[in-house]
């Protein structure tokens, strides 16, 4: 069996989808099954990352949530992948993997609720979804071994989801937050905004500026 691990972030590098497919990566290879992956994060992916994610068994989508949705790019990237999906007629199945900047996962429910309908579209079958909260911390987390620290809840769902996918089981979709107070969370937020604001000569108060 071949899963398709697929990274869905803009970002080439650090990002928090890219930090999810590593740990899914290392529960996975105690499971077994061939591992490919791969990374869309342009509009039209290259045909040979579209030919090996159609030919996958199992595909495994992360990416960020961008204004309650997919992102742009990955829209196009899916419907992009439709037609070789429905040249090469096999049983396949699909989990999706959310993040946003939100502290709470449930923010990822519309997002998922479109890759749930992009199944249906494309006779897929559904495996389950996780949506994350608090995916702004995750880069800052990279170091730290999946299921420990402030991301340990996410650690378990995406072992739980590691173990399903390698036997092809669907389940009820899964929403998480970061193992830290909101309070906390939303704090560091608005510090980064700040430094942001400073770093471009600007004051703290800007934020709130109506420019036009």
């Amino acid at each position: 069996m071949k899963i398709a691990l697929i990274n869905g972030s803009p970002k080439r590098t650090n990002s928090a989808s890219g930090v999810i497919v590593s740990q899914l990566k290392g529960w996975l290879e105690k499971k077994g099954p061939s591992l490919c992956d791969l990374h869309f994060c342009t509009p039209h992916p290259q045909k040979e990352q579209l030919q090996a994610a159609a030919e996958s068994d199992v595909l495994l989508f992360a990416f960020p949530l961008y204004v309650d949705g997919i992102p742009s790019h990955m829209v196009s990237a899916l419907l992009d992948l439709e037609p070789l999906i429905r040249e090469q007629k096999k049983k396949r199945m699909v989990y999706a993997v959310l993040n946003c900047g939100f502290y709470e996962g449930c923010q990822n429910a519309p997002a998922i609720r479109m890759m749930e309908n992009w199944c249906r579209r494309n006779d897929l079958d559904w495996g389950y979804g996780i949506g994350a909260g608090g995916g702004g911390m995750l880069s800052a987390l990279a170091d730290i071994p999946a299921g420990r620290g402030p991301a340990a809840s996410l650690g378990k769902a995406l072992s739980r989801l590691a173990e399903d996918s390698a036997v092809q089981k669907s389940g009820e979709t899964v929403y998480v937050q970061m193992d830290f107070p909101r309070f906390a969370y939303k704090a560091a937020a608005e510090s980064g905004w700040r430094q942001a604001v400073k770093k471009n000569g600007m004051k703290a108060k800007d934020i709130l500026k109506q420019w036009l």
